[in-house]
């Protein structure tokens, strides 16, 4: 691939990354924390795009791309969304594992009088948030790899592709408030609590690049990779933003906002497109 082509790509994971660098300074706004209202709102939103850009900018092209290339295109869509939804239940039991491991240590701690497992649980946060944010950016960057290969849908998928990278943007604002916020509240100064926030973000450029890089030398693996990012997706969408808008809530404000998210998004790639 040209050197021109990874500009797409840079400002729409880098548009990503602002918004996580958006949220994360909320910090220097509020108090020590978000009105949880507020904050179930953002993550029934944020599903609610997710689940509409995994199907309409995600697995839609997919399908497409490997029907132009002369196959079916049930097979990648279907083995890519399934790798993709399988990869990160792995992880997310590693993850788990290693939380457990931890909490156990820090219990320990505590009884002798330490005080940080409230750090080390923003820590493992901090971690979960960054790891969420690896399909998103490799969302972001397969949408302009899309675009990258000048196929006759070019301009369909460009719009598609920016209509993804703002609604992961939108979905990012509540993850960087999600991290410096508590941090925040936990005594951190604001500076150190916003630079967290911001971090987590960071890895959505680099592997909307790295995503692009491999798609680039291998046009055929574009619908797996495509459906790989939507599995994905999928999976953070049902195993944390979904149950996360609902915790303790009696008002279905987690599900209202979900619906919106996905009205939205649908009307942005459909009706634009």
């Amino acid at each position: 691939m040209k050197l021109a082509d990874f500009l797409p790509v840079v400002l729409g994971t880098g548009f990503t990354f602002f918004m996580t660098v958006l949220g994360a300074a909320m910090v220097f706004l509020f108090g020590r924390q978000m009105k949880q209202s507020l904050l179930k709102a953002f993550m029934g939103f944020a599903g609610g795009v997710m689940v509409a850009a995994s199907v309409w900018s995600l697995l839609l092209p997919a399908i497409e791309e490997a029907t132009a290339q002369g196959k079916s295109g049930v097979i990648p869509a279907g083995g890519g969304f399934l790798f993709g939804a399988v990869f990160f239940l792995a992880v997310d039991y590693v993850l788990q594992k290693l939380h457990a491991q931890k909490m156990e240590k820090l219990r320990v701690m505590e009884e002798m009088g330490g005080k940080q497992h409230l750090s080390k649980k923003m820590t493992m946060l901090f971690l979960a948030v960054t790891l969420h944010n690896i399909p998103e950016g490799m969302a972001v960057g397969m949408a302009f790899a899309m675009v990258s290969q000048g196929s006759e849908s070019a301009s369909v998928t460009m719009v598609s592709a920016i209509a993804l990278a703002v609604g992961i943007g939108i979905q990012n604002f509540p993850e960087g408030a999600a991290i410096a916020l508590p941090l925040r509240q936990e005594n951190l100064s604001r500076k150190k609590a916003f630079f967290y926030g911001a971090l987590s973000g960071i890895v959505e450029p680099v592997a909307g690049i790295l995503t692009v890089l491999i798609a680039g030398s291998v046009k055929a693996v574009l619908p797996w990779m495509l459906s790989f990012a939507a599995g994905a997706m999928i999976y953070v969408v049902v195993e944390e933003l979904i149950p996360e808008a609902h915790v303790e809530s009696g008002v279905k404000i987690g599900t209202i906002g979900a619906l919106v998210g996905f009205l939205a998004m649908m009307v942005l790639d459909v009706a634009l497109g």
